[in-house]
């Protein structure tokens, strides 16, 4: 009889122990949340202004300069072609707001 409690009361022992486990991971798992979205927020704001439909004004030059040079011999003749081309483009584009329908 005295056995059968001492196996009883050491289950119990378990059971409160496993619950007092459970009990902190469940609440250092809010604390982890709120530490990984401040994470996030850190990172977005390092990034700058996010993006606005209503507020998106853009405008964009891009320069292409390419350059080649071909050199050809043939029979004691070596001629030698350069040619450069350069590109330019310029313009802007505005984006809208989105509306619903």
């Amino acid at each position: 009889m005295f056995m059968r409690k001492i196996r009883g009361q050491s289950t119990l022992e378990y059971v409160i122990l496993v619950g007092f486990v459970v009990a902190a991971l469940i609440a250092m798992g809010i604390y982890m949340k709120r530490g990984y979205e401040g994470r996030i927020k850190e990172s977005t704001d390092q990034i700058g202004q996010q993006y606005s439909a209503g507020n998106t004004t853009s405008s964009y030059t891009t320069i292409s300069n390419v350059a080649q040079s071909e050199t050809v011999s043939s029979g004691g003749v070596t001629l030698t072609t350069i040619t450069q081309n350069q590109q330019d483009k310029t313009g802007s584009e505005s984006v809208a707001a989105l509306s619903a329908q």
